[in-house]
């Protein structure tokens, strides 16, 4: 089959690989319909991840439609469209059964490696490095699906492809920084980052009975999306001083919420971006912290910050801001299982049109243009979706 794999920093090719194979009784084999690009896809493709590995098949946001299954699947069939979360979970340790599903102990086939970097592994995670499990991605014609009875969702038949594409990672991601929240009506929500998260998480919240949705952003084009789409109130951080703006939109007493949705490699301004870009290239840290140091700066005494951002090591993180400002500090990778059922029912009934967000498509073979323009955000790329 053919598929889009990891060469190198910034060296991605599309190439002839072995097709996916059954390996448990539980797999399931999916072609792939439509798969994404994602932001968090960055990181890998810029060196900032480490484990990579030449001919690593990327790719982890995806639809399609089941061709084979194991013996041990039950749930699904053969011939169903199916969307497919980008963690992978057993469905049965303790986390799944407290649906902490992207803590999961048993679908990291090296837990030793999780274990190096953060203390415990993480479930195992489709084409994000080996230190994540080392598992094939979606961006190839077919993909191995590991415990296929907990991780592929029926779509119904009145969801598109597109809109269920998003249901993959973007929108449970968004929607679950909008629940790290809890939002109630009246409450002001302001959001970093206008990629497809912070899309995903500004309709959330709205959803969830926020009053007013603040995104900060810096491309004209994406602000202008949020305004049009959303409502959303738009603020150009290279415009205008985020803090003083926020307080005035907020009565002087600031967000009750921030999501961050931005993550390491986040765009800020002065001696402090200096500082940290000058870090990340001497791989002294991975992160430049500027949207996350600013949300918990920005939020009002007692408030809420949800940390969607991909983030590695990060120096000159406020501790004492967080504790004497009283914050409640949310944060996962995204928890999917949990969130697919309703996102389902959200867009089948109209209420979430994630296939918005898909402003650009390419076959799969020009996947590595699509990257290129995802990446520079030309032309005002959103997302760039590959229809191998």
């Amino acid at each position: 089959m053919r598929a889009l794999c990891w060469n190198g920093v910034n060296d991605l090719r599309v190439e002839t690989v072995n097709d996916p194979t059954l390996l448990n009784p539980g797999d399931a084999i999916v072609k792939v319909r439509l798969t994404t690009t994602c932001g968090s896809d960055l990181h890998l493709i810029d060196g900032l991840i480490p484990s990579m590995q030449d001919g690593d098949i990327l790719g982890h946001e995806f639809m399609g439609e089941i061709v084979e299954i194991g013996r041990g699947v039950k749930r699904v069939n053969v011939g169903q469209r199916v969307v497919v979360p980008s963690f992978i979970v057993c469905g049965s340790c303790w986390y799944c059964q407290h649906q902490l599903y992207s803590c999961c102990d048993n679908t990291h086939p090296q837990p030793e490696l999780g274990e190096t970097m953060l203390g415990y592994p993480t479930a195992g995670i489709y084409a994000y490095s080996h230190a994540f499990g080392g598992y094939a991605g979606s961006h190839a014609e077919y993909v191995r699906v590991p415990f296929a009875d907990n991780d592929c969702f029926v779509i119904p038949d009145g969801v598109s492809d597109e809109q269920a594409l998003f249901l993959s990672d973007a929108a449970p991601t968004g929607y679950m920084g909008a629940d790290f929240c809890n939002i109630h009506s009246g409450d002001i929500v302001a959001v970093w980052g206008c990629g497809g998260v912070g899309l995903m998480a500004q309709q959330s919240a709205l959803l969830m009975g926020a009053e007013k949705v603040i995104a900060i952003d810096r491309f004209p084009e994406r602000l202008a999306f949020a305004q049009n789409t959303f409502g959303a109130i738009p603020l150009n951080y290279t415009q205008v001083d985020v803090p003083e703006a926020l307080l005035e939109l907020t009565g002087g007493r600031g967000p009750d919420s921030c999501i961050d949705a931005v993550g390491m490699e986040a765009k800020g301004e002065g001696l402090t971006q200096i500082y940290d870009r000058t870090k990340q290239l001497l791989h002294l840290q991975t992160d430049v912290g500027a949207a996350l140091r600013q949300a918990l700066y920005c939020c009002r005494k007692a408030g809420t910050v949800a940390i969607l951002g991909v983030y590695g090591v990060m120096d000159k993180f406020p501790v004492g801001l967080m504790i004497n400002k009283s914050l409640t500090i949310r944060t996962a990778q995204q928890h999917g299982q949990r969130y697919v059922p309703t996102l389902l029912d959200l867009v089948a009934t109209g209420k979430m049109n994630p296939a918005l967000m898909a402003t650009h498509r390419f076959s799969l073979e020009d996947a590595p243009q699509g990257y290129q323009m995802f990446k520079h955000k030309t032309d005002g790329c959103l997302r760039a979706v590959f229809a191998p």
